[in-house]
This record gives C-alpha cells, sequence and structure tokens, in this order.
C-alpha cells in the first residue's frame, strides 16, 4: 500500500512523463529507494523531498505537508482547499497560491498605513 506521499509523488512524476529512473537521477536518490518511498515502504526526509520537489518542478513545502512533516496554516483555509485540488496541476497550484498570498500581503499593507494615518490623525488632533 503506498503512502500519501508515494502516491503523490509517482503521480507527479506520471504528470511529468518522467521515468522512475530519471526521476532518481534528477532527485541525486537511487531507483531502488525511490521506488521504495513511491511504494510506501520508506519515509523520505525533508532534504529527499527537497531533492525530489526540485526534480519535478514543485514546492518543497506540498511535499512535506503530504509527508506530515508541514501542516498548512489554520487561516490557509484557501490554500489548503487549493492544495488539495486534484483537478488542478502543481504548477497551477503553485501559481494560485503566490497570487492568493500577494492578495493577502497588499491588503495588510494597506490595512497598516491606514492605522498609521489614523493614529497620526488622532495624535494631532488631540494636540
Amino acid at each position: 500500500m503506498r503512502s500519501g506521499v508515494g502516491r503523490f509523488i509517482r503521480d507527479q512524476r506520471s504528470q511529468a512523463q518522467l521515468s522512475l529512473r530519471k526521476l532518481a537521477q534528477l532527485a541525486g536518490v537511487s531507483n531502488p529507494y525511490l521506488s521504495q518511498i513511491e511504494r510506501g515502504l520508506r519515509k523520505p526526509s525533508a532534504e529527499i523531498l527537497q531533492g525530489i520537489a526540485k526534480a519535478l518542478r514543485i514546492s518543497a513545502e506540498t511535499l512535506y505537508v503530504k509527508a506530515g512533516i508541514l501542516e498548512t496554516e489554520k487561516d490557509g483555509d484557501a490554500v489548503s482547499a487549493i492544495l488539495a485540488d486534484p483537478a488542478i496541476t502543481e504548477r497551477q497550484k503553485q501559481a494560485l497560491v503566490q497570487i492568493y498570498e500577494s492578495f493577502r500581503s497588499e491588503t495588510q499593507a494597506r490595512r497598516e498605513t491606514r492605522r498609521t494615518k489614523r493614529a497620526t490623525t488622532h495624535r494631532k488632533e488631540q494636540s
């Protein structure tokens, strides 16, 4: 029985049209070791997952979440939903998450600017 991360790696490898041998070479691991990861017989380290992610051109964070090394943020329900959606590719997921995070950062910066302006105006009125 394949683990969640192993199944995910195999699915991503298939989508990328890479052989097991080629992915192992690109990730810097042996063929048997990668095969064991895909079949759920081995639990890869964060370093190995990072190499696999780089070879697959996906985010290492995605693999860390799948492997249970990293938890998604509580306030990142939208990110969790995007990452869990099987209907879109990893590259599409990465793009959506980047856009979402940029919108959040922009909104946060605007809010902080407004708070600063209000505090400054309030201080001037009190003087």
